[in-house]
């Protein structure tokens, strides 16, 4: 059977090669269609294939993880989350925190994140009520540990680079509630404390770990690419390398997760903004792998159009990355072309 590129589904059987426009081959026949062959054929623009496929409603296509895999990283994520409000607990009290509790819980949760590739799911499974600096510094640990592997270092690299993003923030252990939760904007005064955090997170974890690397990521997580970032206004290859991917990382999480003073923003539409960042404030290359990596993850996914329709986002659009093409229960929406209609909500199932 003849089949749009559109109504794919992993699962879906070859039954002829398929090659791209300038003859290149794609994938053989007898292969079995996964999610990533699917993502293969939408970048290169091919529009029909020859498959055994069995047709089936709009909403079934939608990448999910198997319910068992999500009850298991929903009690992670929570465990995680509760173990990281203690070492917080523990630096504000004590002054510095355990590592041997960061090692358990950064080697129960990147020994789960290994085996997944979906990372848009897993962030939409962290969008929940609990408290914001411990949901974000597992996001941010989460995050590095993907651009890191993207990058190319290897295992053991990955694992610091995600340590030293889920402690880039321990230093707020040390920052008033009050300054933390605060629904307004910060007085100067108040963000000049508010930036202290970095030195107390050098020192929070230099004291714990005597590692000047995981100390260093916490001290220049705000420093930025152009010098404009703080506390010391390092720029480029001044600013230490895992620095700059917990910098991606930080940036892109606070976008997207509710805040008291701030409401979360669509993942599609951050990346867009990071990929402004790229030119200027955030290093181009971790910022353009996690934007590479991430994007894929969002075909099969459902959304809420401005419009109040829902759909399917079945392709990234080659025009706009950025403004996918929609698929409704009656139409596609090509948001590359309709300018007035948004994405406003990007949904776990």
């Amino acid at each position: 059977m003849r089949v749009h590129v559109t109504d794919l589904k992993p699962g879906d059987l070859l039954q002829n090669d398929v090659y791209n426009s300038s003859g290149l081959h794609m994938l053989m026949k007898g292969s079995t269609l996964s999610e990533d062959d699917l993502s293969k054929l939408l970048q290169h623009g091919i529009e029909y294939a020859d498959v055994e496929h069995t047709p089936s409603d709009l909403h079934s296509d939608a990448q999910t993880l198997p319910s068992d895999q999500t009850r298991l990283l929903t009690n992670l994520f929570n465990d995680t989350i509760k173990g990281t409000e203690s070492l917080f607990q523990q630096a504000m009290e004590k002054g510095f925190i355990d590592e041997t509790q960061v090692d358990e819980i950064l080697f129960t949760l990147t020994e789960q994140l290994e085996k997944q590739k979906d990372v848009v799911s897993l962030l939409l499974m962290l969008d929940g009520d609990s408290d914001y600096t411990y949901n974000h510094s597992l996001q941010v640990g989460m995050l590095a540990f993907y651009i890191a592997g993207w990058m190319g270092y290897n295992p053991e690299e990955c694992l610091t680079v995600a340590k030293a993003g889920y402690l880039h923030d321990i230093g707020k252990s040390k920052i008033p509630s009050e300054m933390l939760h605060k629904p307004g904007k910060l007085t100067t005064e108040e963000f000049d404390e508010m930036k202290k955090h970095t030195f107390y997170g050098y020192d929070i974890i230099k004291e714990s770990t005597q590692d000047e690397i995981l100390a260093t990521v916490a001290l220049q997580h705000h420093e930025r690419e152009d010098g404009s970032g703080y506390p010391h206004g390092l720029r480029g290859d001044e600013i230490h390398p895992y620095a700059r991917i917990t910098a991606v990382a930080d940036v892109y999480s606070a976008m997207t997760t509710n805040r008291v003073y701030q409401t979360k923003q669509e993942l599609i539409s951050v990346l867009c903004e990071l990929y402004s960042l790229s030119f200027g404030q955030l290093n181009a290359e971790a910022t353009q792998e996690l934007i590479k990596h991430m994007l894929p993850n969002f075909i099969g996914k459902r959304v809420l159009l401005t419009t109040g329709q829902t759909g399917l986002i079945v392709m990234n659009n080659p025009a706009d990355y950025f403004r996918p093409l929609v698929q409704t229960s009656t139409a596609f929406i090509d948001l590359a072309k309709e300018r007035d209609i948004a994405i406003v909500e990007i949904y776990v199932q």
